[in-house]
């Protein structure tokens, strides 16, 4: 049994339980949440990506080069990203040939499962946040403006509230009008502190608010940054300030800094990331909007191309749905009618 078959499993016996009103516990009724937001968050690109997929054992009788090209463009469509496909290709090639591969069902699995390990390969991937009890913990967020950054961090900051944090919101982005105001109306609407001011130096808010947490003992503070990429020059200069000041005030303290990315942008989004990873040192990928494409795909160009994990994922519009990334959940919700 492959490894999509194993989780097919697991998921349906949880459904199976719910629906015959079986009891289920706290963390199974969790999970089960959860997976019902991925198979709903991902019905665009499910309907777009699977549906494609799954034509092509009806149109083709016998595993051809015919056959491998049209998978090729149907990956490369969900914006897996060409190089990517194309190494996924040539290895599916081999499996098919080792294992002398005719039956289209079985094909299907094995190709789940090698797209599976494209995410994982041979490491110990987590979507945790590195939070340390005890500590005054610090999550920098960027990303361009128009991704989502800001609510973003509103989310995270909501769920870590809920899971009893004691949690502050730092405006460090001095740079976009309005960002200070629409940061500390977040920071009312989900009831945790809030530091900022009129200052035009984000570094000498960021100074001062952490300064605050730590005498205060706050679990969790997240600063928000400038969202330009125009000029890297700047950004890395503002950027690696911002390190520094973090690094005086607490300095064996643990930081995250996550890159804020639009799923629905593409390779757009790609991009972005390369751009970000060469000015700092991105931990992880929040990543917005992934229920407004078809193209759910490009989790796996992120993984791939630029060798990040993927955090948290945006899958509606509510506080709830944004939610710490799962490879299970998502390689389900992609592929459950496959």
């Amino acid at each position: 049994m492959g490894f999509f078959s194993k989780i097919k499993n697991i998921f349906n016996k949880q459904e199976e339980k719910q629906e015959q009103n079986i009891e289920i516990t706290k963390e199974e009724k969790q999970e089960i949440e959860e997976t019902n937001k991925y198979v709903e968050g991902l019905s665009k690109s499910r309907d777009n990506f699977v549906n494609k997929l799954s034509i092509l054992g009806i149109k083709y009788t016998k595993i051809s080069d015919e056959f491998y090209d049209e998978l090729e463009e149907i990956l490369i469509t969900a914006d897996i990203g060409v190089n990517t496909v194309m190494d996924f290709v040539d290895r599916l090639k081999k499996r098919v040939k080792e294992e002398h591969i005719e039956d289209f069902e079985y094909l299907k699995e094995v190709i789940v499962d090698e797209l599976f390990m494209i995410y994982v390969g041979d490491q110990i991937l987590s979507s945790k946040l590195n939070l340390i009890d005890g500590k005054t913990n610090v999550i920098l967020f960027v990303g361009v403006n128009g991704v989502g950054k800001t609510t973003s961090i509103a989310k995270i900051a909501n769920k870590l509230k809920q899971d009893g944090k004691k949690v502050m919101l730092i405006a460090g982005d001095t740079f976009r009008a309005g960002a200070v105001t629409q940061l500390s109306e977040w920071a009312k609407k989900i009831n945790v502190s809030f530091y900022g001011d009129d200052r035009t130096d984000p570094s000498a808010v960021i100074y001062d608010g952490l300064t605050k947490a730590k005498e205060e003992n706050y679990d969790v503070v997240l600063v928000d940054t400038a969202g330009r990429l125009q000029n890297k020059v700047n950004l890395m200069k503002e950027l690696e300030k911002m390190n520094r000041v973090i690094n005086e005030i607490m300095p064996d303290n643990p930081i995250e800094t996550l890159l804020v990315i639009d799923a629905s942008t593409g390779q757009n989004g790609i991009s972005q990331a390369k751009s970000f990873k060469e000015i700092t040192n991105i931990t992880g990928i929040v990543l917005t909007k992934l229920d407004g494409t078809a193209k759910g795909g490009i989790v796996l160009a992120i993984k791939e191309l630029v060798d990040i994990p993927v955090k948290f994922v945006g899958l509606g519009e509510k506080e709830t749905d944004l939610i710490p990334f799962d490879i299970e959940k998502y390689i389900y919700g992609l592929f459950k009618e496959f």
